[in-house]
Parts: structure tokens; sequence; C-alpha cells
């Protein structure tokens, strides 16, 4: 197409000379916005936002693409705050580019329902890409945005048509880099050449403890050379340095970049720049007033931007309506050239789910038994190829979760065509490039390993529930049912850990059935992660054709009476998630056969039970029975909720064994036999 006004834009943006005096002065806005705020609400971080705001001038007002009326255009280049602690520098950026954020705002750094609280947050503050403050969490996350970039690039670019070609800015810290997820993330990215991912790190040299000395000696550029990224070293205050840096970390094709920015913490503080003391505390009144003095600043003045600069930074209102328009005129043109691609482009940043893409969820025979992880896989086989934007991988364990659907091409450095990625064995990073990969634009991630390392990923699987994004993650081997690996990987309290965390939907499918309408749940959720628990051993498929037995349907609804007393009137009730239902099954034959009327109930999800009306739970679970026994090998907690103070819990709440999935069951009693025995005495009226 030639070049573009978006391309003269950025040219323009990179090229017109430095105005050295208009920069620092910008610089300097920043830093005075930041100590206001964080004084005015007697709390916060000072320290990197004074280090950090030369750098972050160069970057933002002469290389990021984006537009602050419309924070979310898909080719925008994402800027990422790894180092979530010092959210006053970004909400001074937003404002001072012309995002919905004003004043006012700032004014009300961290306090109740403002725009600004103490770390970013995704979907409350516009131009926040995601929630960070868990160091580490931001670099690694960023990481999952630009592998996005490279895919949607790949599948839907074409020669005339470059719709995809943004880039990822991370500003990380030293605590970012000694977090052990930046060493899994970092690794990963150099491996795939993601040569649109550019970090600048804030050298600072400067931890909460004093000096990085104490504890972080390595040398972190050999480190990332080792990964595969390209690095640079420079003086952070000096404006052309970090944009020279930035122009050569655009200009390498094949690694990403790490740009170590030497600054000076808390820079313009006379008595506390340089030291740990400036990292997480007000600077003081005294000493907020001597640091406008030092920077030229009007010392009584509060909140005060000069109208020049102002000026200057909301420029990026009309070069981000050029850039954005000029991208819109491109894309309306490439659906008229390409329209099948173009239609497949729509539905992916809609996240949109093609009409009857549920006809084509497997249907499974009860007569083949089935592990629920093998059920997964032949759900991910069916429906892959009718969903263009699912895109998953395992921690280096793809034949056990059975995530890799037949005929997907693994992403690799020279082809990121696929729609497989192997993570290699890197639980952490796997977590959070997920959350980047649904962050992006429209991507529906999934990622597999055992359910005993969910705990690897748990602090992404928790702002994946903050951010409210639909990963979907597939844990396997779901407890003691593992057999002879033994307690190090028999999960036990993770069911009712996992439970506890708001917005996840844990979902423990008791046959294939039931692993299909689990899929079903979590492909149709747009509001948070859903976690799938799925066994290693095979489980009998129940044959939902017989009267007595119920749909697989039900499952949507967390619970729901698999097969009903016959009689229709209840005695007891049995409460059970996954392969635990088999053994409820077996206790109500008994039960039955012994004049004991039993319903069964299938509970694969607690989430999905509580979000259904009163009288549904009431039906399944009424008042009028109290004899109820929940089954599941796993922590008990949780559960009490369900049984009343009249029922019982069977369940395990001690570390497992090494020995075949059977022997184990018998020896801790998870058994059909003492599910009746335990009905029995619970029915046994108790001497007065």
């Amino acid at each position: 197409m030639g070049k573009t006004i978006s391309d003269a834009a950025s040219t323009i943006l990179e090229t017109r000379p430095l105005d050295l005096t208009l920069y620092r002065k910008t610089a300097n806005s920043i830093r005075i916005l930041a100590i206001d705020a964080i004084q005015q609400a007697r709390s916060g971080h000072p320290g990197l936002p004074l280090g950090m705001a030369d750098a972050a001038t160069v970057l933002w007002m002469r290389h990021l693409r984006h537009n602050p009326r419309d924070p979310q255009w898909p080719n925008r280049d994402r800027f990422i705050l790894s180092a979530g602690h010092g959210s006053m520098l970004l909400y001074a950026l937003l404002y001072l580019t012309g995002y919905d954020i004003t004043l006012d705002d700032l004014k009300a750094f961290r306090q109740l329902h403002s725009k600004t609280p103490g770390h970013p947050e995704f979907g409350l503050t516009p131009g926040v890409e995601m929630t960070t403050g868990p160091l580490g969490q931001g670099i690694a996350t960023a990481v999952g945005m630009a592998i996005a970039e490279r895919w949607l690039a790949a599948r839907f670019n074409r020669p005339e048509f470059p719709l995809f070609d943004h880039f990822t800015y991370v500003l990380a810290s030293d605590g970012d880099l000694m977090e052990g997820l930046s060493h899994e993330a970092c690794s990963l990215a150099g491996h795939l050449g993601l040569s649109k991912l550019i970090v600048l790190y804030d050298d600072n040299r400067i931890s909460i403890d004093g000096p990085t000395e104490l504890a972080f000696t390595e040398d972190v550029m050999v480190r990332f050379q080792a990964y595969g990224w390209h690095v640079q070293q420079i003086d952070g205050h000096d404006p052309v340095a970090v944009d020279s840096a930035i122009l050569q970390a655009k200009a390498v094709e094949d690694q990403p970049s790490l740009i170590a920015c030497r600054t000076t913490i808390g820079y313009g503080s006379p008595n506390r720049a340089g030291t740990a003391k400036v990292h997480g505390e007000p600077l003081g009144e005294e000493e907020v007033r001597l640091t406008k003095k030092q920077l030229g600043w009007p010392e009584d003045s509060q909140f005060y931007v000069p109208v020049e600069v102002l000026t200057f930074t909301r420029q990026a209102l009309i070069t981000g309506a050029v850039q954005h328009s000029e991208w819109q005129h491109r894309l309306e043109k490439y659906l008229q050239v390409h329209p099948e691609a173009g239609a497949e482009l729509q539905s992916v940043l809609e996240r949109r789910l093609p009409a009857g893409w549920d006809t084509h969820l497997p249907d499974f025979a009860a007569d083949q038994p089935m592990a629920t992880r093998a059920a997964s896989g032949a759900v991910l086989n069916a429906l892959t190829p009718h969903l263009p934007y699912l895109i998953g991988g395992s921690a280096d364990l793809s034949g056990s979760n059975n995530t890799r659907p037949k005929d997907n091409r693994p992403i690799r450095k020279d082809d990121f065509s696929g729609r497989y990625i192997h993570f290699g064995v890197r639980e952490h990073a796997m977590g959070a490039v997920l959350n980047g990969l649904a962050l992006h634009s429209g991507l529906r991630p999934y990622g597999g390993t055992f359910l005993v390392f969910s705990d690897y990923m748990r602090p992404a699987i928790r702002l994946a529930a903050l951010m409210e994004q639909p990963v979907i993650y597939v844990f396997t081997h779901d407890s003691i049912g593992l057999g002879e690996d033994g307690p190090t990987h028999q999960p036990i309290e993770h069911l009712a850990s996992l439970r506890a965390m708001p917005g996840l939907v844990v979902i423990r499918p008791a046959d294939a059935t039931e692993t299909a309408e689990a899929w079903r749940v979590a492909l149709q959720r747009q509001d948070g992660p859903t976690a799938l628990i799925l066994t290693r051993q095979k489980l009998p498929v129940l044959d939902r054709r017989k009267s007595d037995m119920s749909t697989a349907e039900g499952a949507a609804s967390g619970a729901y009476i698999l097969c009903e007393a016959g009689s229709g009137t209840p005695q007891a009730i049995l409460l059970a998630s996954g392969s635990e239902v088999h053994l409820a099954l077996e206790a109500q034959k008994q039960l039955e056969r012994d004049g004991v009327p039993t319903r069964v109930v299938s509970f694969p999800s607690f989430e999905l039970f509580e979000r259904q009306p009163e009288s549904y739970r009431q039906a399944v679970l009424p008042d009028t029975v109290s004899v109820r026994v929940a089954i599941e090998a796993g922590a008990t907690m949780g559960w009490q909720k369900y049984v009343g103070s009249g029922g019982k819990i069977l369940g395990l709440d001690r570390f497992g064994a090494s020995a075949p999935y059977s022997q184990l069951y018998e020896a801790f009693g998870l058994t059909a036999e003492r599910v009746v025995k335990t009905v029995k005495q619970l029915l046994t009226p108790k001497p007065s």
C-alpha cells in the first residue's frame, strides 16, 4: 500500500529533533504530579516515577503508538508497567496524553472508588493494559501479548495489509527481574525471538531493603544475552540516549530487547534520592517543597502542569487519531479484498462463538471407559477447526494433558501461524502468558499441567480472575487416582484452594460427557477464567439413555440430580464430583437394595451451583433431607455448606501415597461400602 499517513506520523515522532528543555519539563511534570498525589494520599511509591520519568517521556512522546480516545484500538502499542507500585508514573502519563483521567482523578489517588488505585487495575482505568503489582507478572504477561501480536500478524497480515505490527513495551524494575517468573518468561521470549517486545529496565540498584547488592549481584546483561535477547545499557536520565536505544531496539528483527536504564531512584529529591527510603513512602511536605525547588517548580504549587507541557503532551490525541484512522481505513479495505480472512478476523477480535459451534462437541459411547483428560482431548480435537481463536499448550505435558489437537502445528520462532505453544517446564510463565494472550485481542487461550502444579500458576490465575479474563486451565491428574507417582503429584488441598478464589469457576466432571459440557461452559464464559479438573484414570461413561439417569446438561448448573431415589422421595442424598460420582452411584444401588431411597447429585462446580436461584438449589438439595454424604478424593474443606450439620464428608485431609489407584481408594476409605455405612449411621437414631 506504500507509505501511510500513520507511518508518516510515526516517522515524524521518531525523527523530529528532541527539544531537550521541553522533554525535561515534561518529565518534571510527571515527577511533580506523582509526588503531589502520593503526598496527598499519604501513601505510595515516589521512587520509580521520579527515577523513570525521563525514559517514560521519551517512550510515550516519540515512540508509543496509541489513541487516548480509543484505548482498545487493536493495533496500538502496549505499555505494561510491570513495576506496578510506580503507578503514579502511569496515571500522570495517561492524564497528560489525554486519556479519560482528570486532575481530580490524580488527586483521588489510592482513594475508594477512584480511577487511580494504588496499583494499576485493568478495566478500571482507561489505558491500563493489565493489572500489575505482583512483581514479575507484568513482564511475563507482556510475553503473551507479544506472542499474540506475532500470531495475528502471521495469520492475517498480507503484504499490502500489515494489520498487526505493533510493539509491546514494558517498564520493569530490579524486583521484576529477581522474581523467578521473569526467568521463565524471558527465556521463552528469547527462544521465540519476540522482536517486538522491548523492556525498559529501571536499573536503579535499590530495593526496599536497601542496595540490590544485598541479594542481587548477577550480571543482568549477560543473563539476558544468554536468553537470546538484544541488550543495551544507557543513562536513563539522558533523553537522547533513551531515544537512540529504543530506535535500535525497534530495528532488531529476531530478538526481544532489554534496555537497562541506569537511573537514580527518587531523582530530584535532595535528601532521599538514591536511597531505599524514597522507594515506598511519601516524601513528606518539606521534602516535596525542596524537590520542587530543585526541579525549578513553584514550591507552593500543587498538581501544577505548565501550559506548554500540556499542549505538547496532548498532541498524542491528534497523532493517535491519525494513526488509528489510517489503520481503520486499512482494515476496511482488507475486509473487501480478503472477505473470508476478514470475517475470521472479526470473529477473533469480537471473541465471537460461531453459530452452531457446539454441535461439533463429540458424543461419547457408554460402553467405552475413558479418562476425562482423554475426553477433554477429544473435545479439543473436535472444536479447534471451528474456533479460529482457540490457542493453547502445555507445560511439557502435552501427551499427559491431551492438550495438543491433532494436526495442530506448534508456534515456532520462524513460524507463528500454528496454534499450539510448547511452554516447556515453565508453569509460572505459562499462567502469565495465557493472561497476555487473553488480554491482547480476542484470543481464547488454554494451558495444561497437572493439578498439583496449579500452585506454580496461582498468582497468574488470581490475576486472570481479578481482570475477568476467560482463560481456560486444563488441570489433569486430579487426585490420588493418578496412583503410583505418589504424594508429591497427588493433589489434596488444590480443589479447595482454587474454589476459594473469587471469579474462578472450577469444574470437575464425572465422565466424558460432563467433560464436553464443562468445555461448553468454559468457552461461553466471557467474565473470568475456568479450571477443568480431569482424571488420569479411566472412568465409565454414564449411559444417559437410561430412564433413571439425567442428561449431562445439568453440569452447567454446577450440581444436578444425576440419579433420583427409587421412590422419588429420598431419605439420603449423596453428593460427589469427578471420579467419586461413580462411587456414589455404586453406593446408591446398595442403599436402594437395603430399602434406603437415595438421591445422587453430581456436583462438578460449587461456583456454578451458587449462581443458580434459591429455588433450583432447594430442588437439588432440599432442607427436608438432612442425611447427606459428600464424597471427593481431596480436602473436605468447603463441602460443609452442602452437607449441613446432619451430614458427613468423606474426603482426604492428609497426603496420599504411592500405589495403584484402586489400592489407594481402598486404603483411604473412599469406597462404596464406606459410603453405605456412613449413610446408615446417619439414619440411625442417636440415643437420647
